[in-house]
């Protein structure tokens, strides 16, 4: 196994003292990208998922186009629901289909929990192989959908701005909802495991839909689950939790096992320090529409939001996944802009 050439993502999620802070992108490897639509033209979503020389070629493309420092494996949280045994369409441009949704219990008692990562084996393909191709250039990040986000397709079958489907289900039938999202639990920390296992240096759990929840309702169906995965997981790699617009559950995530918390833009990185005690890494923040702006804003900006979360124990990266009207010379200038970094105020030395 190589050694990393650029471990900046690892040192700042233990805490250590970094140079300057880590960037990555999520959504990087995707739809922005040229040589990405290109393949799009030539295979469907799934077949590019489930091919691991397709998903290497694209975990790659943002690595030697964009300059980040971390590759993360190009997958979807929707091959979880697969694993279980439910069908998942996704037609270009209209999201997410899932023709038959999860409402009974006899529903839940079908869905498979076992055989997950052989299921699955192709995503721990494309890591072992884009492992390989890296040769210990950046690390590689593994990931999966939260129990909740995932939970919200099942029952809801779609994409949704309210989900109101699955918070009625969650609401009416809460031993239900438990039981599901136990089960999603036990398979996602079963899947997390085995891409460690298969070469991803750390992993993140995308909690999409988690700003959804009223703190309560957070505390009820999304944190517990996101804190028994982050303990499952995070003794064998570094654990992100990104749940996004729950910015309220900062103080408590911030005491979990997790390494790292990912935020979005609703929150200031000051409020976010201060929430946390300072006390963990935090990821994020910046708006991905901002990365439409001139070139120059771009730069200014992204010099504001390292002013304001500091250097140490902070990874630059979107608040969200990157938008797929972005030019990728913009997307390069935030990249550049962090590596580039120097405080604005040059009294402030840490």
């Amino acid at each position: 196994m190589s050694t990393l050439q650029n471990d900046l993502l690892l040192r700042a999620l233990k805490g250590e003292k970094v140079e300057r802070p880590p960037v990555w992108m999520m959504r990087q490897a995707g739809r922005y990208l040229p040589d990405y639509i290109k393949l799009r033209q030539q295979y469907d979503f799934f077949t590019r998922v489930q091919t691991p020389e397709l998903a290497c070629e694209i975990t790659m493309q943002p690595i030697d186009q964009v300059g980040v420092d971390a590759a993360i494996i190009f997958s979807d949280i929707l091959v979880i629901p697969q694993a279980m045994g439910l069908e998942v369409l996704l037609e270009e441009g209209r999201g997410p289909i899932l023709p038959k949704t999860v409402q009974t219990e006899n529903d839940i008692n079908q869905l498979r929990t076992t055989d997950v990562a052989e299921n699955l084996n192709y995503v721990m393909q494309a890591l072992t192989l884009t492992k390989k191709v890296l040769n210990g250039r950046v690390p590689l990040i593994g990931f999966a959908g939260a129990p909740w986000t995932i939970l919200c397709y099942m029952v809801e079958g779609k994409g949704s701005k309210s989900f109101d489907k699955a918070k009625q289900f969650c609401f009416t039938s809460p031993e239900l909802a438990h039981k599901l999202l136990q089960k999603i639990t036990d398979v996602t920390i079963t899947y997390l495991n085995a891409q460690v296992d298969a070469g991803a240096d750390l992993v993140q759990v995308f909690d999409s839909w988690s700003g959804m929840l009223s703190p309560a309702d957070f505390k009820t169906f999304a944190q517990p689950y996101l804190i028994q995965i982050s303990d499952a997981v995070s003794k064998k790699a570094p654990v992100i939790l990104f749940p996004k617009g729950s910015w309220y559950a900062l103080p408590e995530l911030s005491k979990s096992s997790a390494a790292g918390l990912g935020i979005d833009w609703t929150v200031t990185p000051k409020m976010a320090r201060e929430m946390t005690n300072n006390s963990i890494t935090l990821q994020g923040n910046f708006d991905p529409s901002r990365l439409l702006s001139p070139i120059k804003d771009i730069k200014k900006a992204v010099t504001e939001m390292i002013d304001a979360f500091g250097t140490q124990r902070y990874i630059a990266n979107l608040g969200h996944g990157i938008l797929p009207n972005v030019p990728v010379d913009h997307a390069r200038a935030f990249v550049d802009a962090v590596k580039e970094y120097q405080p604005t105020n040059t009294l402030i030395t840490a």
